[in-house]
Order: C-alpha cells, then sequence, then structure tokens
C-alpha cells in the first residue's frame, strides 16, 4: 500500500525550505509513501534539487497563493480558494491524497478543512488533539489544543468522545480512560461548563476518570486528557516553553567551567537521552478530530525534524485507517451524545 500525503509546502514560519527538506527526508525513510508537494513550483523545484532517486515519489502541485500566519480563517476560507492550504485539503477531498499536514495559520487550517471535509456525524466542531510523554514511559492524548477557544459542556463531551477514538484505534485501547482537566479533582470544583460536562460524562458509556489537575497530564492519570482550546493550548505551549528551559538551563550549567565540561563529557550518554525525551519536536503533529478526512497541524515554526515528525504521524493516521476505526469507535457513543446534545434545550 502506498500511503500519498499532501504537503502544506508554504505554510509556516519558514515555508518551502523547512517542509521540502522534511519531505525529502521522509521519502527516504519510507519507501511506501509519495508526496504531493503543494506551493510555488519556482521555490519548490531548487529545493529537491538534491532529492536524488527519491525524486520520483514526489509530485508539485503548483499554485501561487499562500495564507499568511496572520490571515484571518475567514480571509483565508473566502478570499484565498487558490491557497496551498486549501488546494492541500481538496486533494484530500478529492480523493488524491490520503491525508493532509500543514504547519499554516490553525486557525485557516480548521476552517478550511472543516469547510471542504467536513464532520463526522454526530460531531459539531473538530478539535485539535496530540499526544504528551508521561512519567510511566507512555503518552496521554491531549484535547482541544486551540480550535476551539469558547466550548460548552456537549462539546467537551463531544472531545471525550474523539479523544477515546484516536485512542481506541492508534494504541487499541478498548476502554481509554478519561479524565476532564479542572482546578481541583471534586465534582463540585470548576466553572459552570466543567461541572455540566462532568455530569454529562459521568452519565456517558465512557470510561470516565473523573477531574484530572495539570500535574495528571504527565503522571499519565488518564489515557485522554480533555479541555476547551484556550486552556489546551495555554497548557500546551507552558509544557514546551519549560521544556526549553530546563534543556537550556543543563546546558549552561555544564559549560560554566572546566571541571563542569568534564562531568558533561562523562554524563553525556544520560544528557542525550534527557534531551531527546523532553524535546518537543518528536510529539510534532496534532490530529484534527472529527473531519471527514485526515488533517494533521504541525506547529508553525517547526524545523526539518519537527516537520517530519508531523508527516509520521499523518503516515501512521493513514496506516492505522485512523479515519474508519474512528467513525466505528464512535459508533457507541453517537446516540448518546445526540441526546445529551439535546438535553438543554429539551429541559429548557
Amino acid at each position: 500500500m502506498t500511503v500519498r500525503i499532501a504537503i502544506d509546502a508554504m505554510g509556516g514560519d519558514h515555508g518551502a525550505s523547512v517542509t521540502v527538506a522534511a519531505a525529502v527526508s521522509f521519502l527516504r525513510a519510507h519507501a511506501d509513501v509519495r508526496l504531493l508537494l503543494v506551493g510555488q513550483r519556482a521555490e519548490i523545484d531548487p529545493l529537491l534539487a538534491a532529492a536524488g532517486a527519491v525524486r520520483d515519489r514526489t509530485e508539485i502541485v503548483h499554485t501561487d497563493e499562500v495564507v499568511a500566519m496572520d490571515d484571518p480563517p475567514a480571509m483565508a476560507l473566502r478570499g484565498k480558494r487558490s491557497s496551498s492550504m486549501r488546494i492541500a485539503v481538496n486533494l484530500v477531498k478529492d480523493g488524491r491524497a490520503d491525508a493532509c499536514v500543514s504547519a499554516g495559520n490553525t486557525g485557516a487550517l480548521m476552517a478550511i478543512s472543516r469547510f471542504v471535509l467536513k464532520t463526522l456525524d454526530g460531531i459539531d466542531r473538530p478539535a485539535i488533539a496530540t499526544v504528551l510523554p508521561n512519567i510511566r514511559g507512555g503518552v496521554t492524548t491531549m484535547l482541544d489544543l486551540g480550535a476551539n477557544v469558547d466550548c460548552s459542556a456537549e462539546h467537551l463531551l463531544e472531545f471525550a468522545i474523539l479523544g477515546a477514538a484516536l485512542v481506541a484505534a492508534l494504541q487499541e485501547k478498548e476502554r481509554p480512560s478519561i479524565g476532564l482537566l479542572n482546578v481541583g479533582e471534586e465534582a463540585i470544583k470548576g466553572n459552570d461548563v466543567v461541572k455540566r460536562a462532568g455530569e454529562l460524562l459521568r452519565a456517558s458509556a465512557l470510561n470516565f476518570h473523573g477531574n484530572v489537575e495539570g500535574d495528571d497530564i504527565y503522571k499519565g492519570t488518564t489515557d485522554v486528557v480533555v479541555c476547551d482550546g484556550f486552556v489546551g493550548n495555554v497548557a500546551l505551549k507552558t509544557s514546551e516553553g519549560l521544556a526549553q528551559m530546563l534543556a537550556t538551563m543543563v546546558r549552561e550549567e555544564f559549560t560554566r567551567s572546566a571541571l563542569a565540561k568534564a562531568a558533561a563529557v562523562v554524563a553525556y550518554p544520560v544528557l542525550k537521552r534527557f534531551r531527546r525525551r523532553v524535546d518537543h519536536r518528536q510529539y510534532n503533529g496534532a490530529s484534527l478530530l472529527g473531519l471527514r478526512g485526515v488533517v494533521i497541524k504541525s506547529h508553525g515554526s517547526a524545523d526539518a525534524v519537527a516537520f517530519g515528525h508531523a508527516i509520521g504521524v499523518a503516515y501512521e493516521a493513514v496506516r492505522h485507517r485512523l479515519l474508519e476505526r474512528t467513525v466505528t469507535a464512535m459508533q457507541p457513543f453517537v446516540a448518546q451524545f445526540e441526546r445529551a446534545q439535546h438535553q438543554p434545550a429539551a429541559a429548557a
């Protein structure tokens, strides 16, 4: 099976200089992949000059239009219909690609993907999900990470369903545990939306653990942590900043003196493993869940290593039939979700 992935080659802070380099490296490591690079041919072609044999497994889909990182989503959706981002998503809809990856404007990517691909049955709002390492040696799946800043309790239930389906599909866990991110573990804590979401989750067929706090994300208390996009994005960026700060501080301490440098030589293997474990680049690539297609969002500031990991997320999602398995895993929850969605209106 050949996995076909459309790359928004112009997206992100660094554009084609990063996306094409990552694409070539990924092709060299995966013989069963074909990449469609969407963007400005004049900029992409020279970067492919040194691609060698893997050049045969690339196709340039030319377009001059680019969604800027500061473009409002509405402008990107309505005013830039020939953008590299829009065309990449269209390739998934048209069946020419099995997935697409973009490091571009998050709001624009979500708006375009939702408009072009539509949402799955029973899903009102797609969510952004990614995995984070935990001290148990595994990963914690967290969503939403920025797609939906303002959410209702029903939306949080929806995210829990999507997160459970994602973990069940990719990690083969029959009943993933769900935690609701809150300011305390007690059911009486939190704002009205979170309290109501807790009630819905407790009444659902999901394996709801209960409320969890921020430190539970990295403790691995639950398989999935659910929150609104505002909280999730702040938590994610804070975590990335902390990891970078720790790595910088360790490096500074080991270069303060000749004795410290000598100690660094002895400790190098340990430091290398530590750096690898806290390197946020290897967790780059968030899934836009709830869509009728596979769309992966890379960090806008990603370098070639990080963007390569995002391509890898798309590759694994296709190989594991994430979309089909998510639909199957969701089916037992869709009717329950729809009842919960209409419950406030019925009560009124």
